[in-house]
């Protein structure tokens, strides 16, 4: 029997369930290049296809046309111009921030975790943010009409309300999964999450049956959508995302090294305590600010991760950038088939992604347990 010790280098192999994909040491630039393929080909047919059909390659050539230095013909007529770049392009840019946003922090929940069923909802994110925009539609009378934000014309309280929600539900977790002097660990953290995620939807309930009249438009928000008329709405989450990008995906390494247990890392120079409450933070708030304009989006957080990790590798330096590709990909497209599937009418983004991720997990489940059967 081998043991390994703390002469081992950081990468060297682990054990993992037979018939699971390598974990490999950097990230494949085939996947790389697919990825990025994959986000502009969604952004192209997200601003081609609507209510109003374009031509894709023209659309690609305004985008173009739009770069600084760049000046290119794209044949669209001057309303058609204003459909790509005024009313649909900020949505589609709110579509893929969002969605890559949700999918790195389901990434990264699940090497916090060590769960690839763990999700950004997991510590209470949802319950909080759903409490919170319910307090906030429901106080409408209270605070007087506010300015609007997005197509749905969803008062400006909304957002911000959801957002501090979220956060007090991952610090109410936190602070729980601590309580009667036990440590932190990924354990008490879940637990703790569930405990608090009933608690603020008992809570989210109780107003929407004192408020019945704001039940129509809380269940509106609950389920998801990306209506935006402007740039606010992306402006407002593009910090989040790059900050969440940047401090999580150099932390990718730690996460693989960490997959082998606390101990293990710690002796190969890894702080697995430190790390896992920074990526905590992190990408709680991300998600936090994701679900403050966008609603409930559920599945993006597990889907894309997990897929990832059956195709590509299971090691985190190739499942969390590429799920920030892919995750941005896969929502954009959800939200075409929001806009166009029943048009003129609009499905909520919540339920397209149900409709389609839940059997597409269910085949992703079916598939893993042949393999690793």
């Amino acid at each position: 029997m081998t043991d390994r010790t703390a002469a081992d280098p950081p990468d060297a192999p682990t054990a993992r369930p037979a018939g699971a994909a390598p974990r490999p040491s950097r990230l494949p630039w085939g996947w790389l290049a697919a990825g990025v393929v994959a986000v502009i080909l969604a952004a192209v047919a997200g601003l081609a296809f609507g209510p109003v059909r374009l031509n894709p390659w023209a659309v690609f050539l305004e985008l173009l046309d739009q770069l600084p230095g760049v000046a290119v013909r794209s044949g669209l007529t001057e309303r058609e111009a204003a459909i790509v770049t005024e009313l649909r392009l900020p949505r589609v840019c709110l579509g893929l921030l969002v969605g890559a946003m949700l999918a790195i922090a389901g990434g990264t929940y699940q090497g916090i975790f060590r769960n690839p069923l763990a999700d950004p909802y997991l510590l209470g994110v949802a319950a909080g943010a759903g409490l919170g925009a319910t307090a906030a539609i429901a106080g409408r009378n209270a605070f007087g009409d506010l300015p609007a934000i997005g197509g749905a014309g969803t008062p400006a309280l909304v957002p911000l309300a959801a957002f501090v929600g979220a956060l007090v539900a991952v610090g109410l977790t936190y602070g729980l999964g601590a309580a009667g002097g036990r440590a932190r660990t990924p354990t008490t953290l879940i637990l703790a999450g569930v405990a608090v995620a009933s608690f603020l939807t008992a809570g989210q309930t109780f107003i929407q049956q004192k408020y019945v009249d704001t039940i129509r438009e809380v269940y509106s928000w609950i389920m998801g959508r990306l209506a935006t008329t402007g740039w606010h709405d992306v402006l407002l989450l593009l910090p989040y995302v790059v900050v969440a990008a940047i401090v999580i995906l150099p932390l990718a390494r730690q996460l693989d090294v960490m997959s082998v247990g606390d101990e293990e890392a710690a002796a190969l120079g890894a702080h697995p305590a430190r790390t896992r409450y920074l990526l905590i933070i992190v990408a709680s708030l991300g998600a936090a600010a994701a679900v403050s304009v966008s609603g409930l989006i559920g599945f993006v957080g597990i889907i894309v991760p997990h897929t990832v990790r059956l195709l590509a590798g299971s090691g985190y330096r190739v499942i969390l950038p590429l799920s920030l590709l892919f995750g941005a990909a896969f929502l954009c497209l959800a939200d075409l088939a929001a806009r166009t599937l029943d048009a003129p009418n609009e499905i909520p983004i919540g339920v397209v992604t149900a409709f389609f991720g839940a059997p597409f997990f269910i085949v992703v489940l079916r598939t893993a347990r042949r393999v690793t059967g």
